[in-house]
């Protein structure tokens, strides 16, 4: 995400940093670098212009703090104007406080309106709130189909009608929504492969009928600066509260993200991460702005592990590795606990420091649920249980078995096996090392009695055996070529 436009900037910051005292035009070159970086970003050049006389005003002898070089007094400043630039902080959603609260999904054919409804429920679902989704998308061949399946996996009723008045079936979704309880309605409109009167008309009549309490537009963010222009049409004609910016994940550029709260006033509120239905997360800019310079978003990446992550789970994988019981069947657990973390890819960017990491792992597959680990998966699962509970009965009649199961090869099956062994290995020399630390934490009395401390226990790190998953992600996947 963003790959290109923080890699441009990074750049130009890392000129700076070798100054001990920064002039003007060392100021002046490096925003000039910044300058043709946002605008290969596809960001409008007025919003270009704006955004460095704004960091100029601030940079320019006058904001350099005692406690900062001059180089990261800059990257400051450059920091919340980015932040400025994107909306400042994260903007809420309108919720009625009289139920229900109904969203509008409006936008284009394509943009990802459909998911990103049944997304939304599944994330309000989460929060506690019984959301509805409303099939008001009455053209579009298999729209209704669509959004009983994506209601399907999020386990969210979907309201349909037999009719062609979309106008009507928006209406009547709020007498289902008051006899079935439901506290939120989503409803899913149509869209057209480009704006015409009719499209507008129609959404402007369900608008005047339902009375959203919110009207969310969902942008394709890969269209660059022409989802500027579209979020400026529809805001103009329906007077949108807030973006759903879709695909994000696989924008290199990140025009659309930097505009679209300059161009149009509306703010960015939720961002599209992947093609699961957890794949919705709140936009912060502030934390964007912090991952474009390379600075990372631990907060976001605290917040997607607690809502993936199974406490009850990582605890009862704690309690394995302490009693040397880790067995392949724990390990597939976890992987597929880890999976729902999305992209590795994206993770390093969320960490501090490791953002740069990326360029050294080219070649490798850095998605969590990518080919190269649906392959460990698929090794495992071909194992029977007792194979998974002890390695050491898979001889090599069992092998050629689990690879002929798994559609893989004897030789990856003999890597999967040795890897996993060499992570157990690990894992008892890491206790090994903790016990022993603790051990010299005991303090000997005056008569060589030894003083216990209140914490003599070893303590383990939640997810210990994660470290030789990253290992092997960092190049050594038994199917890396």
């Amino acid at each position: 995400m963003f790959e290109d436009l923080s890699q441009n900037i990074q750049e130009a910051f890392r000129k700076l940093r070798g100054h001990g005292k920064l002039t003007d035009d060392d100021i002046n070159k490096a925003l000039k670098d910044v300058r043709m970086a946002l605008l290969a970003a596809d960001v409008n050049y007025k919003i270009v212009r704006d955004f460095e006389k704004a960091v100029k005003a601030r940079a320019i002898g006058t904001e350099v703090l005692s406690n900062l070089t001059p180089a990261q007094s800059v990257i400051k400043i450059v920091n919340e104007e980015l932040a400025n630039l994107m909306g400042g902080k994260a903007a809420k959603l309108n919720i009625s406080s009289r139920p229900p609260t109904i969203i509008l999904m409006v936008g284009l054919q394509g943009s990802g309106k459909t998911t990103s409804a049944a997304k939304l429920a599944l994330q309000m679902k989460r929060q506690g709130k019984r959301p509805a989704l409303v099939a008001a998308d009455i053209y579009r061949p298999a729209a209704i189909k669509q959004l009983q399946v994506v209601g399907e996996q999020a386990d969210v009723p979907v309201f349909t009608e037999d009719i062609k008045d979309a106008v009507q079936i928006a209406k009547d979704s709020i007498k289902f929504a008051d006899k079935h309880a439901r506290d939120v309605l989503i409803i899913d409109t149509a869209g057209r492969l480009q704006i015409d009167e009719r499209l507008m008309q129609e959404l402007k009549d369900i608008k005047e009928t339902v009375k959203p309490h919110e009207i969310l537009l969902v942008v394709d963010s890969m269209i660059g600066q022409e989802a500027v222009n579209v979020a400026e049409t529809f805001h103009n004609a329906l007077g949108v509260n807030g973006i759903v910016l879709t695909k994000l994940d696989g924008d290199a550029r990140g025009g659309a993200a930097l505009s679209i709260k300059a161009a149009t006033g509306c703010p960015i509120k939720f961002v599209g991460m992947g093609e699961k239905l957890e794949a919705l997360e709140i936009f912060h800019p502030d934390r964007m702005a912090s991952r474009i310079l390379g600075m990372g978003d631990v907060l976001s990446l605290i917040e997607k592990a607690q809502s993936t992550i199974d406490a009850k789970t990582a605890e009862k994988m704690v309690k394995k590795i302490k009693a040397d019981e880790f067995t392949l069947q724990d390990f597939l657990e976890q992987l597929q606990q880890v999976k729902k973390l999305g992209s590795l890819n994206d993770l390093l960017g969320m960490v501090p420091g490791l953002g740069g990491l990326k360029k050294k792992l080219t070649g490798v597959d850095l998605d969590l649920d990518g080919k190269e680990v649906k392959h460990m998966e698929a090794i495992i699962l071909s194992m029977t249980p007792k194979e998974r509970a002890d390695t050491s009965i898979i001889d090599a009649k069992r092998r050629k078995r689990i690879a002929m199961g798994s559609g893989t090869q004897v030789a990856d099956v003999n890597k999967l096996l040795k890897q996993f062994d060499e992570m157990r290995k690990m894992m008892r020399k890491f206790k090994t090392s903790q016990m022993q630390q603790q051990s010299s934490k005991k303090v000997k009395g005056k008569k060589g009695k030894i003083k216990k401390g209140k914490n003599t226990k070893p303590k383990m790190p939640t997810l210990p055996n994660l470290s030789g998953l990253l290992g092997q992600l960092g190049g050594k996947f038994p199917f890396k070529k």
